[in-house]
């Protein structure tokens, strides 16, 4: 439907009221509402300056000025959502939530000049812009407790179920969050969106909570025009998927201003008094097509376009008001002229904005580093008294060398500790201690409060941990195996990861993701349980991966990874190798030199690793052996036995995956000037690609060489040691390269 239709509608619609009797604007609008007159009339306002705005966007692209034309255009009833809510409510906004923003800009107190300055430039890719700064057309606003949003469908739920969470987790706590304490948040998603896996692992997550008691103050906002860009939703089918155990429903015309603003009011107020979820379904119409470049015509009839546009909510809200006598028709022409002509002459002052002007500006928010920041913070350790009580009057640093496993608990237990805020969750995390005890004990200590058990969904977990960690609060989620984590990858790489991206770090969520990973389990197979890829991961911008091998540098490693998730929101993966967990010994049996003692937090030299610097064993000439996790064990073994035939070898443990250790990287490679990779993950698309590539940019003339795993999914049993990477392929390739 074409911007021109719609405005002729309107304006056709409006000269052909008739003006009722006279209202007080203090007075209820009409019966059976609370709202007033003079709010009808604010909002409508707002409602109007969302239209127009919709208006410009299509302008602004016809001049090559403007780069977003999905609107608000028929969803403007949003308005009454947000009237019905308080401004410190955090709102994670579907992208038809124009009149939301504008609405929630003047309750924070912020002129609307001030709101409507903000969409246009968004939409002219402004850099100047006050919450992506020119990096996407979002809404989205500090002050205003608006967490942006980049989703096209539901991807946002499950933090939302989070941010719900979290609110109702801090104060339990007793610690400081972004929110009020009676706060509640909401969400707001397409009809279409609604069927998506992470909509459903959203309003699973929410109704899984209250069934248990669990408090959760979330209001889902489905804005049902019927149709997903071309393909219709059925009649009916919103309201029968919504229903579900713990969430209230609650429904209006999402056209008719006063019916949305009352059930919106009554479900708001459900959701604060009960502390629990409510499901608001508005039904609403798309105006102008999906986006600027859709030609609806080709999917829709001229009958179903007309019968959208008889239902416009901008020519009911103004029926409405002429009826009640709160103004003229020629009135409300005169203020839609008004308006437009002051919101196009805005958009193309925006126009002449600054845009971002390199590749420096627009990365600048993706990865924040503060270095020395998180040095000072990840010795930090608990109070003596608090320590002796916790570890029951064994300290761990008085304990015999320990195993990875061991050392990665006492590291969670001392930084429970450290951080009241913190959260440990998970799959089978809680009593059980995970699937290999890696948390075990940790309940006990600190209480269901803090560690606790999930259902079985990783974009729930994750979902969880995005919304505590935008909520100030300190998430540390526990995937229970790495292949697991593609269940719901799109929750670090579209959510977390580019949440400080698209709001210039104004909104970050610090958290570190525990993964069970890597292969080489005996006997155990299969890609969920034994899987070594971790492709997908090394190339989301800024994430921080980190790959312990050792349990000293385990603790040290998982330290700095707390530190930077709290200090800088950092986005961490701290994978931890499965057959390393209680591996005991390095060369011979009863050697005992895969254990290692317990470094206090206090330690600073033994439990800070700088996020991004590598670990050198050995001071060999002739070869360096470049590797990480499994392939530490098995270099060193190999490395000795080269030693003995003697050959001179190093080996260099890169520990962080994203970023690599670029610069340890080189200088062990210019040392001996042959660099052989050995690799655990696969052949295509493995770590290995990228440490040759590193090496190649940066001038490195020496001989380079690989050994990887094949591209192969693990099988059961020894049939995994045909395609795992072994010891004696190490030694095979480092003699080949030795010459």
């Amino acid at each position: 439907m074409a911007r021109d239709t719609v405005e002729t509608h309107f304006l056709e619609a409006v000269a052909a009221l008739k003006a009722g009797p006279a209202r007080d604007p203090a007075l209820p609008v009409r019966d059976g509402t609370t709202m007033t007159g003079r709010q009808c009339l604010t909002l409508f306002q707002r409602q109007l300056d969302s239209r127009l705005l919709d208006i410009a966007a299509r302008w602004l692209r016809e001049q090559d000025e403007g780069f977003y034309t999905i609107g608000s255009a028929g969803h403007e009833g949003n308005a009454a959502v947000a009237a019905a809510l308080r401004p410190g409510d955090p709102a994670l906004l579907h992208y038809r939530s124009g009149a939301f923003y504008l609405t929630r800009s003047e309750q924070a107190g912020r002129l609307p000049e001030q709101g409507i300055r903000d969409v246009l430039k968004g939409l002219a890719a402004a850099s100047d812009e006050p919450i992506a700064g020119g990096r996407h057309k979002v809404f989205g606003h500090p002050e205003l407790a608006v967490i942006p949003q980049t989703s096209t469908i539901a991807s946002h739920l499950p933090r939302a179920v989070g941010v719900a969470f979290a609110i109702e987790r801090a104060r339990a706590l007793g610690v400081r969050s972004a929110w009020p304490d009676d706060a509640i948040a909401v969400c707001s998603f397409g009809d279409a969106s609604a069927n998506h896996a992470s909509a459903l692992s959203g309003f699973n997550t929410a109704s899984y909570a209250t069934y248990q008691g669990q408090p959760l103050p979330l209001l889902f906002v489905c804005e049902d025009n019927g149709i997903g860009i071309s393909v219709r939703t059925p009649k009916g089918w919103v309201e029968a998927a919504a229903r579900r155990p713990g969430i209230e429903y609650f429904s209006a015309d999402g056209c008719d201003l006063v019916a949305a603003y009352d059930a919106a009011v009554r479900a708001a107020e459900h959701v604060r008094t009960h502390r629990a979820p409510a499901f608001l379904h508005l039904a609403t119409v798309r105006l102008m097509g999906h986006a600027g470049s859709d030609v609806e015509v080709a999917y829709r009839t001229q009958r179903e376009i007309r019968a959208d546009l008889e239902r416009d909510p901008l020519v009911r809200g103004a029926t409405l008001l002429v009826e009640a006598g709160l103004v003229t028709p020629d009135e409300l022409l005169k203020t839609y002229e008004s308006t437009r002509e002051h919101i196009l002459r805005t958009a193309l002052e925006t126009t002449r904005s600054p845009r971002l002007a390199s590749a420096a500006e627009i990365m600048q928010p993706i990865a924040p580093r503060d270095p020395e920041l998180v040095a000072r913070i990840s010795p930090t350790a608990g109070e003596p008294a608090a320590r002796e009580k916790t570890f029951a009057g064994k300290l761990p640093e008085t304990e015999k060398a320990m195993t990875l496993a061991e050392s990665i608990n006492r590291t969670l237990a001392d930084a429970l500790l450290v951080y009241p805020e913190m959260m440990v969750f998970g799959e089978d995390v809680a009593k059980k201690g995970g699937v290999y005890g890696v948390t075990r004990g940790l309940q006990k200590r600190f209480g269901l409060a803090r560690v606790f058990d999930t259902l079985l969904d990783e974009q729930a977990i994750l979902g969880l941990a995005l919304g505590a960690g935008v909520s100030d609060l300190l998430p540390v989620p526990e995937i229970q195996y790495l292949a697991y984590l593609h269940n719901a990858l799109d929750q670090i790489r579209g959510e977390a990861a580019s949440l400080s991206f698209f709001s210039r770090g104004a909104y970050r969520n610090g958290m570190v993701v525990r993964v069970a990973g890597y292969a080489y389990q005996k006997g155990f197979g299969g890609h969920f349980h034994n899987d070594n890829s971790v492709t997908a991961l090394r190339d989301i911008p800024g994430l921080v991966i980190a790959s312990p091998a050792r349990p000293d540098d385990a603790a040290a490693m998982l330290r700095t990874c707390l530190a930077a998730a709290r200090a800088e929101g950092s986005v961490c993966v701290y994978m931890e190798p499965i057959a390393l967990y209680h591996t005991r010994d390095l060369f011979e049996d009863g050697d005992g030199g895969w254990l290692a003692p317990y470094a206090p937090p206090t330690r600073w030299r033994e439990t800070h690793v700088p996020i991004g610097r590598a670990r050198s064993y050995g001071d060999g000439r002739d070869l360096t052996i470049v590797t990480f996790g499994n392939g530490v064990r098995m270099s060193l073994r190999a490395a000795v036995r080269l030693t003995q035939e003697g050959y001179s070898c190093r080996v260099l443990d890169l520990r962080w995956l994203a970023p690599l250790p670029v610069d340890d990287l080189l200088q062990a490679a210019e040392l001996t000037g042959k660099v052989l990779i050995a690799d655990e993950t696969r052949h295509t698309g493995g770590v290995s690609e990228g440490i040759v590539a590193e090496l190649l940019d940066a001038g490195f003339t020496g001989q380079i060489a690989r050994v990887t795993s094949s591209d192969s999914f693990i099988p059961l049993g020894r049939a995994a040691d045909h395609v795992l990477l072994s010891e004696e392929e190490i030694e095979q390739a480092a003699r080949k390269l030795l010459g």
